[in-house]
């Protein structure tokens, strides 16, 4: 199975899928497509990932219910599925999506933890910090005083540039990481404050990848 073939795009695609091996199921694994987090394991049916394919939006199988459910049918935190993709034997399926709500029953982000998302997550958290810091605008915030002074924001990504640059250039390895840090939380005010976040970011620069 080539790469391309495992794109599950059309029913006619499901047929590439042992459903046998796990007794008409198979295990489905929903990730973040813009974060990369992992959020929820459930299992499908054919008629569920059907379904989903018809929909857009993911459809299980409820192995203590037996029955098809829609992620979100009560709690209203649907996963949005971008694509469906089947792993080299078949008998798996991971599932790119773009989560309304929290994933977790439970009301937590992943059904895996905070660390489930690794750096992307982090970066995650910073780009919700900055969205609230918009929102709200608390007294004596510094991302409150970025996004409301424009020439501030330029020069601070100015500095943070130089700063990187010079850290770079002599070698400076632990302060090449900080000021890199720094670099990127300046880059996010800028873009927020222009009315973008990191979702927009990491589109642009998936759009690139191939390319890389």
């Amino acid at each position: 199975m080539t790469d391309r073939d495992r794109a599950l795009e059309k029913p006619a695609d499901l047929d590439a899928l042992d459903f046998e091996r796990g007794r008409g199921l198979v295990p489905v694994v929903a990730q973040d497509a813009d974060t990369g987090a992992a959020l929820m394991l459930a299992y499908a049916n054919r008629e569920a990932l059907e379904r989903t394919l018809a929909t857009g939006e993911a459809h299980f199988w409820s192995r203590s219910r037996k029955a098809l459910w829609r992620k979100g049918e009560t709690s209203g935190n649907t996963l949005l599925v971008r694509s469906l993709h089947a792993d080299c034997d078949g008998d798996a399926v991971l599932a790119l999506v773009a989560p309304e709500g929290p994933a977790c029953h439970t009301g937590d982000r992943s059904c895996f933890g905070a660390g489930a998302g690794g750096t992307q997550r982090a970066l995650e958290r910073l780009d919700e910090t900055l969205a609230s810091r918009a929102a709200e605008r608390p007294d004596g915030s510094y991302t409150v005083r970025l996004l409301d002074d424009r020439n501030l924001r330029i020069k601070k990504l100015g500095e943070e540039t130089a700063e990187l640059v010079a850290a770079l250039a002599t070698g400076d390895e632990r302060r090449a990481t900080e000021e890199a840090a720094d670099l990127v939380y300046h880059v996010l005010v800028a873009l927020r404050a222009e009315g973008f976040g990191l979702a927009d970011l990491v589109a642009v620069l998936d759009g690139r990848a191939g390319g890389a």
